[in-house]
């Protein structure tokens, strides 16, 4: 009895209680995120088999030079700048529009768009193959031989696979950051754009000089989303090609490729080198448009 008073003391004690609700988020983050990683880390110098790891140092890294995986590097970060594009500044005038007082409907229009969130990536993946399948009667088809264009195969050429890919990632993705966008338009005060109007501002000088400046803390967070979802971008593509192998690689991501070497193939250890060099890279891109934008500027500067 006296063991259980003097722990049932220990947490209720008010020097003990931040530890007792910090220690679920830490082991979480250390067995989950932290372990996998350096478990990762140390895979990637090693040949891994079922007999046991072997130390192949470097080789994995050697390995991994190759024109497959500069390929995949290209489409991801290709991916990734063309994606952030688009689910930057559409997003943005759409929760504008939605957070304007003569806008009718907003509840409706807000849960039309972001209903695609909900729907099953899996589920996307087959829809948007259909829409640009080979067939005269594919949906996409049938919308070019309207404007007086053949037929074509949307998945074997570069360009139609970007814009499938794209269209994808705007059908699915639009709707979640225009509610980031949303939640930071109604943080902004509406005195300001009632002071605006006084001093005779336009809609476009208002957007400029109150909505976009104050819209930069949800526009960093949006960016830095977006840059790890475009360079992690795997299962859209997968599915969109029904496999990791996409004619001539046009569709592999770094992700795929991964999964290729990694699963498909049994590479574990190149797989980890594969992991560890999209990290680095997705925590540099992210690092440079943290500085970039301000946030890890110092203060005062």
């Amino acid at each position: 009895m006296e063991k259980k008073s003097v722990f049932r003391k220990f947490l209720y004690s008010q020097k003990a209680a931040p530890y007792v609700f910090v220690l679920p988020f830490v082991l979480t983050f250390l067995i989950f995120f932290a372990y996998p990683i350096v478990d990762t880390i140390v895979m990637s110098f090693q040949k891994v088999s079922g007999g046991g790891n072997e130390w192949v140092g470097l080789k994995n890294y050697q390995t991994l030079l190759n024109p497959v995986f500069y390929k995949a590097l290209k489409n991801s970060i290709l991916y990734m700048i063309l994606s952030c594009a688009l689910m930057i500044p559409i997003p943005m005038f759409l929760a504008t529009m939605l957070n304007s007082k003569a806008m009718k409907a907003k509840g409706f229009f807000r849960s039309i768009m972001f209903i695609p969130a909900l729907t099953s990536v899996v589920v996307a993946g087959v829809i948007f193959r259909l829409m640009f399948g080979e067939l005269e009667g594919s949906f996409m088809n049938q919308v070019i031989s309207f404007f007086g264009m053949e037929p074509m195969v949307w998945l074997r050429r570069t360009v139609p696979v970007w814009i499938a890919l794209l269209l994808l990632c705007l059908w699915r993705w639009t709707g979640v950051n225009m509610m980031y966008y949303l939640s930071g338009l109604q943080q902004i005060p509406g005195d300001l754009y009632e002071s605006a109007d006084i001093d005779g501002a336009s809609s476009i000088q208002k957007f400029r000089y109150i909505t976009l400046p104050l819209l930069k803390p949800t526009t960093v967070y949006v960016l830095t989303i977006s840059i790890f979802g475009g360079m992690a971008m795997f299962t859209e593509s997968y599915l969109l090609f029904n496999g990791n192998n996409s004619p001539n690689n046009v569709g592999l991501t770094v992700v795929g490729y991964l999964y290729r070497m990694g699963l498909t193939q049994n590479n574990i250890g190149l797989g980890s080198a594969i992991g560890v060099v999209l990290l680095i890279i997705v925590l540099i891109l992210n690092v440079i448009q943290l500085i970039l934008n301000g946030t890890f500027s110092k203060k005062g500067d």
